[in-house]
C-alpha cells in the first residue's frame, strides 16, 4: 500500500512539471515512475552480484527496503535533469498587442558621411558603350 502511494506522488510530481513547460503530461508521469522501477532493479543485480547469499535466504522486504533509496534518487535525478533541461529552452513570448500602434524605430546609420556637392552620378551614356 506504501508503494502504491510513493509512486503516485512520483508521477504527480513528473505529472505537475511538464504542465509547467508544456510537455506531455503522462509520458512524462510514467516515466517517473519507470526511472523508479529501473533504480530498485539495478540495485537488486547489484545486490545480486556482490551478495548473492542475501537474495537466496535473505528476506524480501529488506530487498526492498534496501533497493527504495536508490529508486527514489534514480527518480529524482532525472527529475532534477529534465527540470533543468527544460529550464534552459524556456522562449519569453512578449506581449505584441501592447506594441501595436507604436511607430517602428528606425535604425541609425553608425558611419553618417555627407556626399559631396560636386558628386557627378554616372550619366547612362557612358554605360550604354
Amino acid at each position: 500500500m506504501l508503494g502504491l502511494l510513493l509512486i503516485y506522488f512520483i508521477g504527480k510530481y513528473f505529472y505537475d512539471l511538464a504542465g509547467l513547460y508544456d510537455k506531455n503530461k503522462w509520458g512524462f508521469a510514467i516515466l517517473g515512475v519507470l526511472m523508479y522501477y529501473v533504480g530498485t532493479f539495478v540495485t537488486g543485480i547489484f545486490i545480486g552480484i556482490f551478495n548473492a547469499d542475501m537474495i537466496e535466504e535473505g528476506n524480501n522486504l529488506v530487498l526492498g527496503l534496501m533497493a527504495l533509496p536508490f529508486g527514489i534518487l534514480s527518480s529524482y535525478l532525472t527529475y532534477i535533469l529534465l527540470k533543468k533541461n527544460w529550464s534552459k529552452n524556456i522562449v519569453s513570448i512578449e506581449d505584441e498587442i501592447q506594441g501595436l500602434g507604436s511607430e517602428v524605430e528606425q535604425p541609425k546609420i553608425l558611419n553618417e558621411t555627407p556626399i559631396p556637392s560636386n558628386f557627378d552620378s554616372p550619366s547612362s551614356n557612358e554605360f550604354n558603350s
